[in-house]
C-alpha cells in the first residue's frame, strides 16, 4: 500500500535528529519506495538544513513535500487536507513531532478537517499527559476523532532490540524461563543513568523531572517486559495486553519508598533558584503477581551521573550461603546481555571466583534504530511496540502517589554532586 507520511514539525530536533536520519534507513532497504514524505512548518522550509544529520541528501528527491501553514488556525487544516489528496488505496501516518502542549489543539484541527479517515494512523511522542487528570483528558480528546487502533503512542525504548529480546530471552531459554520467579529471584532493578544534565532544555525539563521525563515511559515499560507472564501460545500482537496485565498487578508507590534529588548548579542552569525539579528518582515498587510476591523492585533514574547506562539488573538468591548470580540486559549504550557466574579458581585450591559471561552482537551487525522500527511498524499496522491507552493510565496511577506528595511538599530535593555515583546519591 501507498503511505503517505505526514510530519508536523519536520524542522525540529526531532525530525532532523532521528526521523529523517531514520526514513534514510529504510528508504535504503528498497522495501518502501512508495513512501512519501509530507513536511508541515510555520516557515519555510531550507530542505539542506533538514538533512544534515543524514549521510545522502537526496535520498527523499521526489519524495518530498512540504506545507506551510499556521497551526494555530483551524482554517488551515483544510488545505492541508487538499494538499494531501489521500486516495482510498493509500495510507497517511501523522506524525506529531511537536512540542507535547501543542498536540492536543492540533488533534482537534485534523479531525475537524476530516483528516482522520480509517486509512489514517496518528503518531504521537511522549510524554501522554504530565499526570493522571492530564492524561485522562489527552485520552478523551484523542478519542473524540481517532479510534484506539489509529492511534501509535510511541515509547522507543519498546523497540530497542535488546527491549525486544528481554521477551525471547525469555520465552525461548529454559534455563532462565523455569526460574523467572520469587523462588529463585531475589531482586529487580531497572537503571537509567546519564552524564549529561538537562542540555539547555531548560524550559522543557522545570515542567517535566526525571519521574515525568523517563520513569512513566521508558522504566515502567522495560519494567513489564520483565515482569509479564508469557503463555505458551504467546503472539507478539498480544504484547500491549501481556504489559497491561503486569501493570494492573503493580501497586501505587509508597512516597515514603521514593528518593528525588537535583544535582548540583541545575537550579543556576535553569535560572531559578526555587526549584524542586528532580533530576534524579528511585523509587521501590510491589508487584501483585504470584510469581513477584515479596521480591523487591527498583527504578532509579538520574542526570549528570558517574556513567550512561539503561540496564535491567536481575539478581538470583543465594545458592549454599554462595552470592546469587546476576543476569543484566543492558539496554544502552552497548546492547548485550551480561551474565555473572561461579566458577573454581584455576589450580590447587577448592576456591571459587566470579566470570562474566557475555552476548555482544558482532561488531558488523547492523541494529536497527529504535526510530526505524517505530516507523516500520506504523507502516505494517503492528502495534506491539506502542503503548495502548490503558497502559498510559495505569502508568500514571501508580506514580500518583508520589507526584501528589512531592507536589504539596515544602522540602526541596536532597542535592548531589556531579558525576556522582548512584550509591553516592542514595547514600
Amino acid at each position: 500500500m501507498k503511505t503517505k507520511l505526514l510530519i508536523f514539525g519536520i524542522t525540529g530536533d526531532l525530525s532532523t535528529r532521528k526521523l529523517l536520519p531514520a526514513l534514510e534507513q529504510i528508504i535504503s532497504t528498497g522495501n518502501f519506495n512508495e513512501l512519501s514524505v509530507i513536511g508541515v512548518s510555520r516557515h519555510e522550509v531550507n530542505q539542506s538544513e533538514l538533512f544534515v544529520n543524514c549521510s545522502n541528501e537526496s535520498f527523499l528527491d521526489g519524495k518530498l513535500s512540504t506545507y506551510i501553514m499556521n497551526l494555530d488556525a483551524s482554517g488551515d487544516y483544510y488545505g492541508l487536507k487538499d494538499f494531501v489528496a489521500l486516495g482510498d488505496d493509500e495510507q497517511l501516518l501523522i506524525y506529531m513531532a511537536v512540542p507535547p502542549l501543542a498536540t492536543a489543539q492540533i488533534v482537534d484541527y485534523l479531525g475537524e478537517a476530516g483528516l482522520n479517515a480509517h486509512n489514517v494512523k496518528i503518531l504521537f511522542e511522549k510524554p501522554f499527559g504530565v499526570d493522571l487528570v492530564s492524561a485522562k483528558k489527552l485520552i478523551e480528546q484523542t478519542a473524540r476523532h481517532y479510534r484506539e487502533e489509529q492511534i501509535y503512542r510511541i515509547d522507543h525504548y519498546l523497540a530497542k532490540e535488546m527491549a525486544q529480546n528481554i521477551v525471547a530471552f525469555r520465552d525461548k531459554n529454559a534455563l532462565f524461563s523455569d526460574v523467572w520467579n520469587n523462588n529463585f529471584i531475589e531482586s529487580i532493578q531497572v537503571i537509567a543513568s546519564q552524564k549529561m544534565g538537562i542540555e539547555g532544555r531548560t524550559h522543557f525539563y522545570e515542567q517535566t523531572g526525571a519521574l515525568r521525563d523517563v520513569v512513566q515511559g521508558h522504566m515502567m515499560q522495560l519494567l513489564a517486559l520483565t515482569l509479564m507472564d508469557i503463555p505458551h501460545d504467546f503472539e507478539w500482537d498480544n504484547m500491549p495486553e501481556l504489559r497491561q496485565q503486569a501493570f494492573n498487578q503493580l501497586q501505587p508507590v509508597d512516597p515514603n519508598k521514593a528518593i528525588r534529588a537535583q544535582y548540583e548548579g541545575y537550579k543556576d542552569e535553569v535560572g531559578n533558584l526555587d526549584s524542586k525539579v528532580e533530576t534524579f528518582v528511585s523509587l521501590s515498587i510491589e508487584s501483585g503477581q504470584p510469581r513477584w510476591l515479596g521480591v523487591p523492585i527498583t527504578l532509579t533514574a538520574g542526570k549528570s551521573l558517574a556513567e550512561t547506562k539503561t540496564e535491567i539488573q536481575i539478581n538470583l538468591k543465594k545458592n549454599d550461603g554462595v552470592s546469587g548470580n546476576c543476569l543484566v540486559f543492558r539496554i544502552q549504550p552497548n546492547e548485550g546481555i551480561d551474565i555473572e557466574l561461579f566458577v573454581k579458581k584455576p589450580g590447587y585450591s577448592r576456591e571459587l571466583e566470579t566470570r562474566h559471561l557475555s552476548f555482544n552482537y558482532p561488531a558488523d551487525t547492523k541494529l536497527p534504530d529504535a526510530y526505524e522500527q517505530v516507523i516500520v511498524d506504523a507502516i505494517s499496522s503492528q502495534k506491539s511496540l506502542f503503548t495502548s491507552s490503558g497502559e498510559v493510565l495505569r502508568t500514571w496511577q501508580i506514580l500518583q502517589p508520589v507526584q501528589d506528595s512531592w507536589n504539596s511538599s515544602n522540602n526541596n530535593p536532597k542535592t548531589y554532586p556531579v558525576g556522582a555515583d548512584i550509591s553516592v546519591v542514595l547514600g
